[in-house]
C-alpha cells in the first residue's frame, strides 16, 4: 500500500506484517501509537520515566513483530500489554510517586499535561484521596483500571493486553472502582459523568 495512492491507510496489522519485510515501516506504528502510550506511561511513572519505557516498549514490539497475530488489525491492545509489563517492573515507583501525590497533593506529570483533556478523570484526579487510594490498590486491580480509565481501551483490549480472561478483568475492575469509590467518599473519577471536588 502506498501512502499517496488515495485509499485508507493501512491498519497496524498490515503495517506490522509490512514491517517484517520493510523494517523501516514500523515507524507508522510508533507514529500512530507512541504519544498516547507516552502519556498514559507518564501519569503512571513521571516523564523521564515514560521516555525510557516507551522507547523500551516500542523496541520490544519491534522484536516480537514476527510473533503478532496479524487477525487483530487494532495493535493497542498488544502495544499497552507490552507497557504494562514494563511499568510492572517499575511498581514500586510508582507506589511512592502515589504515596508523594497523596502527602503533598502536588501531582508534577499532571501539572506538565493541564492543556490536555483526559475524558476518562476528572480535573480532581489528582487530590489526595484517589491518589492514596490508587496506592492502595493491588498491581493488578490498578493496572486493569487505568488501562480503562487513562488508556481508554475496553474491557476485550484491557483483557487482551494482560493475556487475562475478560471475567478476571470485569471482577478486578468492580474491584478496583469499589475501593477508589469508598476512599473517595462515593465519587468514581473513573466514570466521566461524575465529578468530585478536591
Amino acid at each position: 500500500m502506498t501512502a499517496g495512492s488515495g485509499s485508507a491507510p493501512p491498519d497496524d496489522a498490515s503495517l506490522i506484517e509490512q514491517s517484517r519485510h520493510e523494517p523501516e515501516a514500523f515507524a507508522g506504528l510508533y507514529d500512530r501509537h507512541a504519544a498516547p502510550i507516552h502519556r498514559y506511561v507518564a501519569r503512571r511513572l513521571g516523564d523521564q520515566a515514560a521516555d525510557d519505557l516507551v522507547a523500551e516498549t516500542f523496541l520490544a514490539a519491534f522484536r516480537q513483530r514476527s510473533r503478532y497475530d496479524l487477525a487483530r488489525p487494532d495493535a493497542r491492545p498488544w502495544l499497552y500489554g507490552i507497557a504494562a509489563n514494563l511499568i510492572g517492573k517499575h511498581r514500586r515507583s510508582e507506589v511512592r510517586m502515589l504515596r508523594a501525590l497523596a502527602r503533598t497533593g502536588v501531582d508534577p506529570v499532571v501539572e506538565s499535561h493541564t492543556e490536555r483533556s483526559d475524558a476518562k478523570v476528572s480535573a480532581g484526579a489528582v487530590s489526595r484521596a484517589l491518589a492514596e487510594a490508587l496506592g492502595g490498590l493491588s498491581a493488578g486491580d490498578r493496572e486493569v483500571l487505568l488501562l480503562v480509565a487513562w488508556a481508554d481501551l475496553t474491557y476485550e483490549q484491557a483483557a487482551e493486553a494482560l493475556g487475562i480472561p475478560i471475567g478476571t478483568v470485569r471482577s478486578r475492575l468492580s474491584r478496583a472502582r469499589r475501593k477508589v469509590r469508598e476512599a473517595l467518599g462515593g465519587c468514581d473519577p473513573t466514570i466521566p459523568q461524575e465529578e468530585f471536588s478536591r
